[in-house]
């Protein structure tokens, strides 16, 4: 009886209208979107034929990308990664980044104060002429002319021509500064060793520092627009900042019980508002849906490091490393 009693009062007690409610409820959660799974993550090993470590990687389209590394290696592809070759550099240094403006023209920075350039979808380079022999590690084009290179000692380099002239700008820091990047000839944003940020809204003829909580090595930063950015490092470190830079929210990644040593993050890149990926050491890969408030480890992808990151769309991306390992990831979408 009291069994009968109880159940008597719960259906009284919800009434006509509080049913209505729980049924808009339910179906409210089972429409939204956040709630749906993230698409399976696909990753398929590619053959580069090369041992070289591969420290740069970019996709102009899904189909059309270089990777560089060590020892001057250059290679390209022309079918989304069925079948990479190598191309002549025309140096043994080791190259560090590159960038494709569009399909022909495209740069390569690294060791030795390197710059090189094609114009012929990187089938040939040619060196630029700059006056320093610091190594640099990053570069960021606009336009056709105009780019700016980042790298040792607080170098920055600007150029207006496509690199016929490179004329150096001051970061007022001895710093190696390792990221960089511009979304407008006037804003942007340098990233470096120590904690290093800086940020530039005047094309670069004056860099401000911004303040970092810590003092970790910061590797990349990337801006999905003038506001939102992330910026990451060794230890785990990640930083977002949602004001264009002025301030930076600490969110790196925690250590669980069992590790021993938090992952070195290397390259950060965001294919949307919402999603990014993460590449560092130990082959490990990070991914994130709500805007980088949360990250989901993907696990070790391949037993060595990796360097380079690049998605041409929302749908797939490559990463690249040691012993010229490149890794193609799909989400199927």
């Amino acid at each position: 009886m009291r069994y009968g009693l109880r159940r008597s009062w719960w259906g009284s007690s919800l009434s006509h209208a509080g049913c209505l409610a729980l049924a808009a409820l339910v179906m409210l959660l089972c429409a939204s979107p956040s709630w749906t799974a993230d698409p399976p993550l696909t990753i398929t090993p590619q053959v580069s034929h090369t041992k070289a470590i591969l420290m740069g990687l970019y996709f102009h389209t899904p189909q059309l990308g270089w990777a560089v590394g060590s020892g001057g290696t250059i290679l390209k592809t022309v079918d989304g990664g069925k079948k990479w070759q190598k191309v002549a550099s025309g140096t043994t240094a080791t190259l560090l980044s590159v960038f494709f403006i569009n399909e022909k023209q495209g740069w390569v920075v690294g060791a030795n104060g390197t710059i090189r350039q094609s114009q012929d979808g990187g089938h040939t380079w040619h060196q630029q002429l700059v006056d320093t022999q610091v190594t640099l590690y990053g570069l960021s084009f606009v336009s056709l002319n105009e780019g700016w290179v980042v790298g040792g000692n607080g170098t920055i380099l600007h150029t207006k021509d496509g690199g016929t002239h490179w004329v150096d700008q001051s970061s007022k820091t001895n710093a190696a500064l390792y990221g960089i990047q511009f979304l407008t000839t006037q804003h942007g944003t340098a990233v470096g060793a120590v904690g290093t940020v800086l940020m530039t809204d005047d094309g670069g003829i004056s860099w401000t520092p911004q303040e970092m909580q810590g003092a970790v090595t910061l590797f990349d930063v990337y801006f999905s627009d003038t506001s939102t950015g992330w910026a990451v490092g060794n230890a785990g470190a990640i930083f977002h900042t949602t004001d264009g830079g002025h301030q930076w929210i600490d969110r790196t990644l925690p250590c669980t019980s069992t590790c021993t040593k938090l992952t070195d993050l290397l390259r950060v890149r965001f294919t949307n508002p919402q999603a990014g990926w993460i590449v560092g050491e130990r082959g490990m890969v990070y991914r994130t849906t709500d805007s980088g408030y949360t990250w989901t480890e993907q696990g070790a992808i391949a037993k060595v490091s990796l360097f380079g990151l690049s998605f041409p769309d929302g749908a797939q991306g490559w990463a690249s490393g040691e012993n010229g390992t490149i890794i193609h990831l799909s989400t199927g979408r």
